[in-house]
């Protein structure tokens, strides 16, 4: 190539001539339309990248289906992989939420409506603790306060929320988990 205009020039040429052969390319090996127009528009700014490499004029279309051809194999093991992240993902939210404790709870909803009744720091306090898991020292630094006054709110939060919901709820001699809940202990 001599110059960039003489390579713009010979890219639009290819690009005109070859633009449709290769959509129908893309399209009977892809699932969607949009997946073959995305190979198609790839594939094109590959021969832009490496138009230093583009063959004469008679072996240009099989260069263009090579790259075609590898550009679709690189989407294809790319949907491959965002579906196999996609299920582990949705495997995780089912995961999550098969082990939210506040499922476990029979009358999880009498609760979640006792626990929206909490002041937010209350609230906050016991779910941090009882869902989470955290432990005081860190529930204070997620609300940027001191331990001694987390292991306070959750001793009074606890009295408030067994007064929300009172003894009905639960079976006799059972009493409900996120009450019952020990504070993890804190290395000391």
């Amino acid at each position: 190539m001599n110059s960039g205009i003489d390579y713009e020039d010979r890219f639009r040429h290819v690009y005109a001539t070859n633009f449709r052969p290769l959509l129908a390319y893309a399209l009977r090996r892809s699932p969607q339309p949009e997946d073959a127009a995305d190979v198609v528009a790839e594939t094109f700014l590959v021969v832009w990248r490496r138009g230093h490499e583009m063959p004469v004029d008679a072996e240009v279309r099989p260069w263009l289906y090579g790259i075609a051809r590898r550009v679709l194999a690189n989407h294809h093991r790319t949907g491959a992989r965002r579906d196999r992240l996609g299920e582990r993902l949705r495997q995780q939210v089912r995961d999550i939420v098969a082990a939210d404790p506040g499922s476990d709870v029979p009358e999880r909803l009498a609760v979640r409506a006792a626990l929206a009744r909490l002041g937010e720091l209350d609230r906050e306090v016991l779910t941090l603790t009882a869902w989470e898991g955290l432990e005081p020292r860190e529930v204070a630094a997620v609300l940027g306060v001191s331990p001694a006054a987390v292991r306070t709110r959750l001793s009074r939060a606890r009295a408030r929320l067994r007064d929300l919901i009172g003894d009905d709820l639960a079976p006799p001699g059972h009493v409900l988990d996120i009450l019952t809940t020990p504070a993890p202990q804190e290395g000391r």
